[in-house]
């Protein structure tokens, strides 16, 4: 019979001891009552950590779930490092939340735990996207910012997005000093839960008119608008906070046929609807392909719960609905924008656009025709707003984005911002339509122009200890021995972003990577291929990232091509085994 874990009965021991509400004392009695010693150690045998999204977990009681004290030790933490960091200034900060069950209390508790730190509290009164929060922290002149929200994790999930005076998630050095101050707080005690009714502010409608007018402002072919004004696009905010901004800022842009998915627009943290709240997946978008298909549709767009992510969907050459992944939207767009920009002439050589590291190099190689400077980040967004407020007036951001589903345009905000990709992405169809191209004739022009760039993400999920363990020896493996071919290709380059070392198999000799380090392996064949191995930093999953890349010599043979592609995607993850 499994035993408890006697460091878990320990911790468990304390919080019903320790100064916590009766309800969380009784769920944990109940599950020691039943032996529930897997859950137990699954919620006792770490304390939640800022991965590469902030805080996030399953709701529920213990250390390592998202509840009122996790919250709050997140929460006190973070205060305790604005004292110190901003001594003696009188320090703001900007609270949001998204339709996730309990964010609206957990949003409540943060400015309460804020408030009694004597910390003003700007704190939006109803739901509203991650991206909103970047541009109130911004605005506002916050010195932080938080946002309630697990993205597009399953509904048991919440979590805690924590952001810096630049509205961007905390990097390092900043990052790893919120950490400490957090894992400082020892006791419940420690944590300051009594409101102070001064110190917080209701906002809401006047900062949603600022970002809305601001984000109208970016818009580059307005006239393209104007003639496809009637453009029929389908949206679906899958039950989360992109209700609040989205129809209105296409309407701004100046689009008059926006369809809503109405079975999909209530927010609830529940999400009916779907199995998963997450646009990268095609089940998350069945209602919104059907209403598509209904309404002879041009365009499909869904946003996740926060809406900082989009997915899509468009026609194709056989007139059926198909979805783009992250890689051909963020690459469309960064396309359209450097075209759209050359043809008005504002294309000064101060201008550059970011992907991450696991995105496709297809961006890499248009941005290189046009001569516009390219960055190359570690994965997570908050690498991107990093290199954004580094260069913020001396180089113009045009764009970026990163495989999941994540884009940016323009410099309102630092981090993804699915409010305005969803414009900008209705922009760009209408840009192509007006030219008599669909957008996904305009993505194999791309291909024909640039090279056929192709991606595939597998992801292997890995839950609790156990789980944890058996991603850290798989990397392990990777590293102390990785493949010599993959996909009949010999494996050329291994970069190995933790050790911060890039090898040359072929040679054997090694130079130093520019880049921080993170637990990222990337395989490079001889013949271009591009593997990348990472452990999710907000999910219990390990991720393979395959790209490959051939010559597409004419439209004709795009669906030829792409089955040879497909075959050799199938061939490395074959060879490595996932």
């Amino acid at each position: 019979m499994q035993e408890l874990d006697p460091t878990i009965l320990q911790k468990a021991n304390a919080w019903l001891k320790g100064n916590y509400d009766a309800d969380v004392k009784q769920q944990i009695q109940t599950l020691l009552d039943n032996k529930s010693y897997t859950e137990l150690t699954d919620s006792f045998y770490r304390d939640l950590e800022f991965g590469t999204g902030g805080l996030r977990g399953i709701m529920g009681p213990g250390s390592n779930r998202i509840n009122k004290y996790t919250i709050g030790a997140a929460t006190q933490g973070l205060a305790n490092h604005l004292k110190k960091s901003y001594p003696g200034e009188k320090i703001k900060v900007a609270i949001a939340h998204d339709s996730r069950n309990n964010a609206d209390l957990f949003s409540r508790i943060t400015a309460e735990v804020f408030s009694a730190n004597d910390i003003y509290v700007y704190f939006f009164k109803a739901l509203r996207p991650t991206p909103e929060l970047s541009f109130a922290v911004r605005v506002l002149g916050c010195k932080s910012g938080v946002m309630l929200t697990a993205s597009h994790n399953p509904k048991e999930y919440n979590g805690y997005k924590a952001y810096g005076a630049d509205g961007g998630q905390f990097v390092s050095p900043e990052d790893k000093a919120v950490m400490d101050e957090v894992a400082a707080i020892s006791s419940v005690d420690e944590i300051k839960f009594n409101r102070v009714d001064a110190n917080i502010e209701e906002i809401g409608e006047e900062i949603d008119a600022q970002y809305l007018n601001e984000i109208t402002k970016l818009s580059v072919s307005p006239e393209a608008i104007k003639r496809q004004k009637d453009l029929k696009i389908v949206y679906s905010p899958i039950h989360g906070t992109g209700i609040t901004l989205v129809p209105q800022a296409l309407k701004l842009f100046g689009f008059e046929n926006v369809i809503l998915v109405d079975e999909q627009t209530t927010p609830d943290g529940n999400f009916p609807t779907v199995v998963y709240p997450n646009p990268e997946e095609k089940e998350a978008l069945t209602l919104a392909l059907k209403k598509a298909q209904e309404t002879d549709a041009d365009l499909v767009l869904a946003t996740d719960p926060d809406a900082d992510r989009v997915g899509i969907a468009v026609k194709n050459t056989e007139n059926e609905f198909i979805l783009l992944n992250g890689n051909q939207t963020g690459a469309m767009l960064i396309n359209y924008l450097l075209t759209a920009w050359e043809e008005k002439g504002k294309l000064t050589g101060k201008e550059y656009i970011v992907k991450t590291i696991v995105t496709t190099n297809l961006i890499e190689q248009i941005a290189k025709a046009r001569n516009v400077t390219f960055y190359n980040t570690l994965t997570g967004f908050k690498y991107i707003g990093e290199l954004m407020t580094k260069f913020e007036g001396k180089q113009t951001f045009i764009g970026g984005g990163e495989e999941s589903y994540g884009y940016l345009i323009g410099e309102l905000v630092r981090d993804k911002d699915a409010v305005v990709s969803s414009a900008f992405i209705a922009e760009m169809t209408a840009y192509y339509k007006d030219k008599g191209s669909s957008l996904f004739e305009a993505l194999i022009d791309t291909y024909v122009q640039y090279g056929f760039y192709k991606e595939k993400l597998i992801s292997l999920t890995k839950k609790g200890k156990t789980g944890a363990e058996e991603i850290k020896e798989m990397m392990e493996k990777f590293r102390t021995n990785p493949p010599a071919t993959l996909g009949g290709s010999k494996v050329a380059t291994l970069k190995d972003y933790e050790k911060g070392v890039e090898t040359d198999l072929l040679t054997n000799t090694t130079k130093k990577l520019e880049l921080p380090t993170s637990d990222v392996l990337q395989f490079i064949t001889e013949d271009g291929s591009i593997i990348s191995a990472r452990p999710s930093g907000t999910e219990p999953k390990i991720k393979f990232y395959c790209s490959v890349n051939g010559k597409l010599a004419n439209k004709a043979a795009y669906y030829d091509t792409d089955k040879q592609l497909d075959e050799k995607i199938s061939a490395i993850m074959k060879d490595l085994g996932v």
